[in-house]
């Protein structure tokens, strides 16, 4: 699978919107495969991939409050979380070009790499929004994209026979 068309599904999923969007773990179970020379269970032992989860948990818990605050303009310290998104989206770049390096062709790498183009546009959506509902939608497409971003390093791949 090409990268931009794991991108694209990833995108897809990210922007369902309303209610619970489904978790991507259905995605990684039972019938997914990744093709990969390190299995993603070890990934988190790496600093760059626990690194990645890491900083994605802290903004989740951000848009958290912003989502319960969302009437709220601005929201508070916004201009630290867009500049903790853009370091997010370059370490997300960072584990694609590393994964491609060491020659994976898993959709793992493709997923980061459209994570880290996308963080940029719904951080776009979310700064031009000027109504409580549009606010509302992109904080909501914002959490469920860094949700997103913890499940596919976290989840561990399975492999069917």
């Amino acid at each position: 699978m090409s990268c931009d068309a794991a991108a694209a599904g990833m995108i897809w999923l990210a922007s369902l919107g309303g209610g619970s969007p489904p978790s991507l773990a259905p995605v990684f179970s039972p019938n997914f495969v990744l093709a990969s020379t390190a299995p993603v269970s070890h990934l988190m032992s790496e600093p760059l991939y626990a690194g990645i989860v890491d900083k994605a948990k802290g903004l989740k818990a951000m848009v958290e409050d912003y989502r319960k605050a969302a009437t709220a303009a601005p929201l508070p310290k916004f201009e630290d979380f867009k500049a903790r998104i853009d370091a997010l989206s370059a370490l997300d770049m960072k584990g694609h070009i590393d994964l491609a390096a060491r020659g994976t062709d898993g959709d793992l790498k493709c997923i980061l790499k459209g994570i880290s183009q996308d963080l940029p546009r719904k951080l776009a959506e979310l700064s031009a929004a000027t109504t409580p509902k549009d606010r509302a939608a992109a904080l909501d497409d914002m959490f469920y994209l860094l949700r997103d971003n913890v499940e596919v390093i976290t989840t561990p791949a399975s492999v069917t026979s």
